[in-house]
């Protein structure tokens, strides 16, 4: 399969080659039902949806989360990408495409759900925190989950803890984002360490970036 994670015109986190490199992860574990915590917008729910959908047909789930916009809890200390504030793209055409001319938040679950609207049938977005809407959520049937949401230790604590009483005993993935000296965040890395300490869990190092974590 020739895999070539695709922009679409959006901001995206995996930028340059973690795109492919993320696909491969896919490529590697071959899920059907693929839950992402930490939608932003939407690019790699669509890569993720585009992968399954070439890989099963109509025979896939994905779930994403994320705050789409609104207010955080009080008194956590999460770190957003300044995107999410303005709304700014280097490149003008851009600006003027979405600020301008669709006057379109890429960030909103209506924005995200028009760049999936290819598959209606299979997806699920909820907007939410994790620490009060992951409970709700059937983790039995998730094969792999792509953890890029909140990012203060507590938060990912929470994430980890939730996904891992419903996923255990499955060997089932998770993926971290955020964790390598790639894309570092002092927090996300005490956490997955702490929490694959706690449970003596293996964690994988991906490409000094991404922590992957068997279930």
């Amino acid at each position: 399969m020739n895999l070539n994670y695709k922009s679409y015109w959006r901001k995206t986190g995996l930028k340059g080659k973690w795109g492919n490199i993320f696909l491969n992860k896919l490529e590697q574990h071959n899920p059907k039902n693929v839950l992402e915590i930490g939608v932003f917008c939407g690019v790699t729910a669509r890569n993720i949806c585009d992968f399954l959908n070439n890989k099963n047909g109509n025979d896939f789930n994905y779930i994403g989360i994320d705050l789409f916009g609104s207010d955080q809890n009080d008194e956590k200390d999460e770190i957003a990408p300044t995107f999410l504030k303005d709304q700014k793209f280097s490149n003008p055409l851009k600006n003027i495409y979405y600020n301008h001319i669709l006057k379109e938040n890429l960030n909103s679950i209506k924005s995200v759900n028009k760049l999936l609207k290819k598959y209606n049938q299979n997806i699920k977005l909820i907007a939410g925190d994790t620490n009060e809407v992951l409970r709700k959520i059937d983790l039995k049937s998730i094969d792999f989950t792509f953890l890029d949401g909140g990012h203060s230790y507590q938060t990912v604590m929470n994430d980890l803890s939730i996904l891992y009483e419903g996923m255990k005993g499955q060997n089932k993935v998770i993926i971290c984002d955020d964790y390598g000296k790639e894309s570092y965040i002092a927090e996300v890395e005490k956490a997955v360490n702490d929490f694959t300490n706690q449970n003596n869990l293996k964690l994988n190092l991906i490409e000094n970036r991404f922590a992957e974590i068997i279930t």
